[in-house]
This record gives C-alpha cells, sequence and structure tokens, in this order.
C-alpha cells in the first residue's frame, strides 16, 4: 500500500446515512486518507452532496463514462483504488443483496468484483426487529463465514422510527477508529 490511505465508503438507506459526513470528518482525520463514497439511491435522501468532503459516485456515473469496449469501467476503477471498503451504514436491504451475490447498482456491483484480500468493513443499521430477524443472522453469517467481511455491531438506543433497541449504527468516531485498526492488521498480515 502506498503512503496513501484510500476508503471506498457505501452508503445505503438507513437512516444512519445522516451521519455520513461526520463518518468522513473522522475518517480524514489522518491527513493520509482519502475517501470517495458510493451511495444507493435510497442513501440519498438522507444527506445533501455539498455536505459531504468526498468525491461522490453514483449508480448513473457507472453508465454515463462507459461507451464502449476499452472505456474504464467504474466499479473496477473504485476497486483497484481501494485499500479497504466501509459500508456505514448496511441496510437489511443491501445486506440481502451482498449475502445473495445480487449486484444490481454500483455499491453491490463493486462488491461482487472485490479483490477479497483487501478487507470489507460493515456496520449494519436497522430497526431492532429487522435486527432480530432470522434472515439477519443467515445473511450476516455469509458476509463473516464466506467473504470474511468485518461487522461492526449495532448499539442499542433509541432508534429514529421511537423504538428504544438494538439497530443503531455504531458512532463515526469509533467506526472510523476501528476501520484503521482492521487496515493496519490486514496490512501486517501480508507481510
Amino acid at each position: 500500500m502506498s503512503s496513501q490511505i484510500n476508503i471506498l465508503i457505501g452508503t445505503t438507506g438507513s437512516v444512519a446515512s445522516i451521519k455520513l459526513s461526520e463518518l468522513v470528518l473522522n475518517l480524514k482525520q489522518n491527513p493520509r486518507v482519502n475517501v470517495k463514497v458510493v451511495p444507493t439511491k435510497a442513501s440519498s435522501f438522507f444527506f445533501k452532496e455539498k455536505d459531504i468532503d468526498a468525491q461522490i459516485h453514483t449508480d448513473e456515473e457507472e453508465w454515463a463514462i462507459w461507451k464502449k469496449k476499452t472505456d474504464p469501467v467504474l466499479h473496477i476503477d473504485l476497486r483497484n483504488w481501494a485499500d479497504i471498503m466501509l459500508i456505514a451504514p448496511l441496510d437489511a436491504n443491501t445486506l440481502a443483496k451482498i449475502a445473495n451475490g445480487l449486484c444490481d447498482n454500483l455499491l453491490t456491483c463493486i462488491l461482487r468484483a472485490w479483490d477479497i484480500k483487501k478487507p470489507v468493513v460493515v456496520c449494519p443499521a436497522m430497526n431492532t426487529n429487522m435486527w432480530n430477524h432470522p434472515f439477519t443472522a443467515q445473511h450476516l453469517n455469509i458476509l463473516q463465514d464466506v467473504l470474511h467481511f468485518k461487522v461492526i455491531p449495532p448499539i442499542s438506543k433509541l432508534l429514529a422510527c421511537g423504538d428504544l433497541g438494538i439497530g443503531a449504527m455504531e458512532e463515526p468516531g469509533v467506526i472510523a477508529s476501528t476501520v484503521m485498526t482492521i487496515l493496519l492488521d490486514s496490512q501486517s498480515d501480508t507481510k
């Protein structure tokens, strides 16, 4: 890895996407960190692009730049650029897509083409009943056991829906420090 640290953040359709700006700022406290963001359409509802201190890549951009066989392919270029991928928040819908191998948007195409030697960290965020659903456990097992993703589990608090319980995304500062630790550990494993 170069002296720069390239972190690709995927963000999905959980209300926790409102913390994207804070998460980017926490990661960029390290002057070596570069961040790019790939939001799903559903996550874009929760933030304004102008508030995010990072380059943002959308589904529409994937098809706008590719015209012929030798043109760049955005999901491959982003995969090659990144040292680590962070999905924060990871909603139940995208969790199910990843666990079942679907790739119907830029984010899931990146993950399907991901170099499995590079780490992926996911931060689930969903309603307590969604978190406790048997499919969620099954899907997380696939991400951890088959794909070797690292999971930063959700925390308990008053959720956006008004319920009190587990399902809130971990705080951005904790996520940022955990991501850096996982990246450093993965680099020492390859030496």
